[in-house]
């Protein structure tokens, strides 16, 4: 038997997805702290942070069996973001776009704004869980715009190599990007397009 508290967050990932309901109780009890501050942090309210927390612990056991997480840290935190942006920050813009017709292009603004750190606070936590050559080889390639041949004299590796490493993790951001691309979809698509 496991002694559940010891074991580190990939082994209990590895756990939940066949259906551990003690592996899913340890992430819980090890989370539920943490996420609760953060869905306050946005609400400022105890019970509806509840609300959002309980709504994205439901979901994790609901997806258990198709997870792919590189960090459950950074997966349920950005979660219980979108939680928030999903059931508040919506519904508040769709009634002040009642209310002032006049005013759409404020309101799309603010969403994408929204929409836009959510998705960058999430594409930066999983850019940081890849491995280090494939991280620094992303990071060379699209935040300081380097070709792959200057990618390669930078790192002293083969071209091949850089090509090898940036197939590796735009593959990886892709997979798990696609269980969070709940945002608007032309900022999500903007966004999106940039990075890939």
């Amino acid at each position: 038997m496991h002694s559940y508290h010891l074991l580190a967050d990939d082994a209990l990932v590895t756990l939940l997805k066949d259906g551990d309901d003690a592996a899913f109780t340890e992430i819980y009890n090890r989370y539920w702290g943490k996420l609760l501050a953060i869905a306050y942090n946005h609400t400022k309210d105890k019970s509806s942070a509840e609300e959002v927390v309980q709504d994205v612990f439901t979901n994790l056991w609901n997806r258990k069996h198709s997870l792919d997480i590189l960090s459950i840290k950074n997966y349920l935190a950005t979660a219980t973001k979108f939680t928030v942006f999903k059931i508040y920050y919506k519904p508040i813009k769709k009634r002040e776009l009642l209310f002032e017709k006049l005013n759409i292009v404020s309101f799309q603004s603010d969403e994408e704004k929204i929409d836009a750190k959510f998705l960058h606070e999430y594409i930066h936590g999983l850019v940081e869980q890849l491995p280090e050559k494939c991280r620094m080889v992303f990071k060379y390639s699209r935040e300081a715009e380097l070709s792959i041949p200057d990618i390669a004299e930078k790192m002293n590796i083969a071209e091949k190599t850089v090509e090898a490493h940036l197939t590796k993790a735009l593959k990886s951001l892709r997979i798990s990007l696609r269980h969070f691309i709940t945002l608007s979809i032309v900022t999500g698509m903007i966004i999106f397009n940039k990075l890939f």
